[in-house]
């Protein structure tokens, strides 16, 4: 590999073989088209499908592929174990459900001199209400960068007002390298840990890091009503361990989380009817929320019918993580 221009591509694979042709093809087409001298280390995190399978055949030599297998411990210690692996200068965290734009790799090659650290921006696959709640959800979580996507950059102080996350994400490995290994989860399951916010806020605390629609992705959600509740539902539990520090945003809500809804627990004990009717009155907050944003009547409708069932599966994550906290605290 050339030095300055090495890139190593880290994917880890959960029974992805669906997703792993589209995700392969659109990754050698955007190495194609740059200028990197790149290689593919492939972690499979104890699959039982034909991942790995499936990645030699597509990539079938048209990109180095090293593939590195460990039984299931999570995405945080697969892309520990992929990064330990990597021998390029840089690193580009790709997860198996993103396909990455033809022009995306070279368009971070043109800006290394100036920014060496992106988060991609994501475009969602919303063909349906699911689907389409994942959009809604960052859009509105990250007004600041969504409200008018741009080539911009954040640091430690704005870090929470803009998307991160390892989904995509490209970095020199050494400064990667010491973000991991400054890493505690909070959780004595490790493959429970938040495997992004605590990383990408280190990374932050050393570099800037850039976002741009020039390096974007496109990211696949899950479709089904079970998918969609288990996603939400680890998406809670790796929230608590992300965000339950006093750095967050969004401390405040974790702490003032666990009270409300115990008191909404205890209530509907007593009148079963008080659950739902909390559910569904997340999605109308939800919905007027949107609507006093000026959103449209499409995603109005999807925040009316989504959110309850996320905030059913998020709610029940949150308390997996505050049991999650007690068995990582009682193991110290």
């Amino acid at each position: 590999m050339i030095a300055g221009d090495s890139l190593s591509i880290v994917m880890p694979v959960f029974n992805e073989e669906a997703h792993l042709p589209a995700t392969l093809d659109g990754l050698v087409e955007a190495v194609a088209d740059s200028k990197f001298d790149a290689e593919l280390v492939l972690v499979d995190d104890g699959s039982t499908d034909a991942s790995q399978e499936v990645a030699r055949a597509r990539i079938d030599g048209r990109i180095p592929l090293r593939v590195v297998s460990q039984p299931n411990r999570g995405r945080f210690e697969a892309r520990r174990a992929g990064l330990g692996a990597a021998e390029g200068e840089h690193v580009l965290f790709l997860d198996a459900r993103v396909i990455l734009e033809p022009s995306a790799l070279q368009f971070v090659h043109d800006h290394l001199d100036g920014a060496r650290v992106w988060n991609a921006h994501v475009h969602v696959v919303a063909d349906g209400v699911l689907e389409d709640f994942w959009r809604l959800l960052a859009e509105l979580a990250w007004p600041d960068y969504f409200d008018e996507p741009r080539t911009t950059s954040f640091g430690l102080a704005d870090f929470d007002r803009f998307p991160t996350g390892t989904t995509c994400f490209f970095a020199p490995r050494s400064l990667l390298a010491s973000a991991f290994d400054s890493f505690r989860s909070q959780y004595a399951d490790v493959r429970l840990a938040n495997d992004d916010t605590p990383i990408l806020r280190a990374v932050a605390a050393s570099e800037r890091i850039h976002i741009s629609p020039g390096f974007a992705c496109t990211y696949s959600p899950r479709t089904t009503v079970a998918s969609f509740l288990r996603h939400a539902f680890h998406r809670g539990t790796v929230f608590v361990d992300g965000h339950g520090r006093p750095e967050s945003r969004f401390f405040p809500y974790v702490v003032g989380f666990f009270p409300l809804s115990a008191a909404v627990g205890l209530v509907a004990l007593r009148r079963p009817w008080v659950l739902p009717a909390s559910l569904a009155a997340c999605g109308i907050a939800a919905a007027t929320y949107g609507g006093w944003l000026g959103r449209p009547a499409r995603d109005l409708r999807t925040l009316a019918l989504a959110t309850p069932l996320y905030a059913a599966g998020h709610s029940l994550g949150m308390w997996r993580g505050a049991y999650e906290l007690v068995r990582g605290a009682a193991a110290q």
